[in-house]
């Protein structure tokens, strides 16, 4: 599976994705998913964004993530919005926790970069039983005028087009963006699916904001440095100068039982 330096994106990385909707939370809360008290494991948590909305729910949370450059902004935003989350750099598939240890392990944006198989026995192993996973992948809705428009000019520098991150690439068929074969590869690991559902949101952006915001998309991630500033100065001079940009997004849900 392809590997990508996130460090090469870090700093747009942190200043684009706190893009998660409020109604997450409330949607879990809904589903009887309740943090308060409970062992979090939040696996890729990149610079946290998810990480502290579960610890602001009283939850006993870890994030682990492989980077440092993006354990780096975690951090940064722990001192800047108060938080003692600890982030520990390791993997989804080797994450160093104790067995049988979590009451949840969450995944958002990131589970089509793990070694499916590894990680998903790594759950197993720290999570208790009929603890919970929860995988969530968010996004902007690329059938929107002004997002063509910026991959059409992005794709010009991606060698080979662009395509879909990780293990996506290689997916024939999709459930609300999620691979089918995830879905049965959790089943027969000895997950039940209790619930899969979909949130729709907007997020406004300024012109920079969102040319930060298409510079963190992980296709871009594996650009030399010079060709993806040449992308980033022919996107700003392209777009309209008109603001804010309304940008619709999707957020997908998944949540599982292990048995």
């Amino acid at each position: 599976m392809d590997t990508l330096d996130f460090g090469q994106v870090a700093n747009s990385y942190a200043r684009s994705r706190e893009d998660i909707p409020i109604s997450l939370m409330e949607s879990l809360l809904f589903r009887n998913i309740y943090f308060d008290g409970k062992k979090v494991a939040d696996l890729g948590a990149g610079t946290g964004a998810l990480t502290r909305k579960i610890a602001m729910r009283k939850a006993d949370v870890v994030g682990i993530e492989p980077s440092p450059e993006l354990i780096k902004h975690a951090m940064a935003f722990n001192h800047t919005k108060n938080f003692t989350i600890p982030y520990l750099p390791a993997t989804a598939e080797q994450t160093g926790l104790a067995d049988s240890e979590f009451d949840i392990v969450t995944v958002m944006r990131a589970w089509h970069w793990f070694d499916r198989a590894k990680a998903i026995k790594e759950i197993k192993r720290i999570l208790k039983p009929n603890g919970k996973l929860i995988v969530v992948d968010s996004g902007f809705l690329t059938e929107h005028e002004l997002v063509q428009q910026s991959l059409a000019v992005v794709s010009k520098y991606a060698a080979g087009g662009l395509r879909p991150a990780g293990s996506k690439a290689d997916a024939n068929q999709r459930i609300n963006g999620f691979p089918v074969e995830w879905f049965v590869e959790w089943q027969q690991s000895g997950f039940d699916l209790t619930d899969f559902y979909k949130l729709n949101y907007t997020v406004r952006f300024t012109k920079q904001e969102w040319v930060h915001r298409i510079r963190s998309i992980s296709w871009l991630a594996a650009m030399e440095e010079n060709v993806r500033e040449q992308a980033m100065k022919e996107l700003l001079d392209t777009l309209p100068d008109q603001e804010p940009y309304d940008v619709p997004h999707e957020c997908n849900v998944c949540i599982l039982r292990y048995k």
